[in-house]
């Protein structure tokens, strides 16, 4: 008999071998799972059982997520910051890191100021393009571990 604990946190058992070959066939368990064999002091991953290695033999191991490098997830950091600079009240930048929503904004007010109004919004237009010319620079000055942690992971969307 053996004890298990599952990946909430909670200790299961007692339980025989054979319900832990159904667990097996079913991914609720693998080779990294604690188990406490009856009458030991200790927990030790399944894999180490020898009486259960040849069950652990064909279950695949746990799949870490892939990591992406600091330098991949900054990949866009330069295009938007030139953008920013260069194209930056219509809202390309922000297009580029996805924030569809705020590109859309800085376009509309960008084509409102310029074409429909006939000039009369020119002060919005040229406010909007001052913002994206300040987050561009903003961009290319951070780095990448700082322009993943507040543009990739922190999704913030203005300066």
């Amino acid at each position: 008999m053996y004890k298990i604990i599952g990946t909430d946190g909670r200790e299961y058992g007692p339980i025989g071998a054979e319900e832990i070959r159904r667990w097996l066939a079913v991914n609720r368990v693998n080779a990294q799972t604690l188990v406490q064999a009856e009458g030991s002091p200790g927990w030790k991953p399944l894999g180490t059982f020898p009486e259960l290695i040849s069950e652990t033999g064909n279950v695949p191991p746990a799949i870490a997520p892939p990591q992406h490098s600091i330098a991949s997830r900054a990949s866009n950091k330069v295009a938007a910051g030139i953008c920013g600079i260069l194209l930056g009240g219509f809202g390309v930048h922000k297009f580029i890191l996805g924030y569809n929503a705020a590109g859309g904004i800085m376009l509309a007010i960008s084509l409102c100021g310029i074409f429909l109004t006939c000039g009369l919004l020119w002060p919005a237009y040229v406010v909007i393009h001052i913002i994206g010319l300040i987050e561009g620079i903003i961009y290319l000055t951070k780095s990448d571990e700082e322009f993943v942690r507040i543009y990739v992971d922190g999704r913030k969307e203005w300066f």
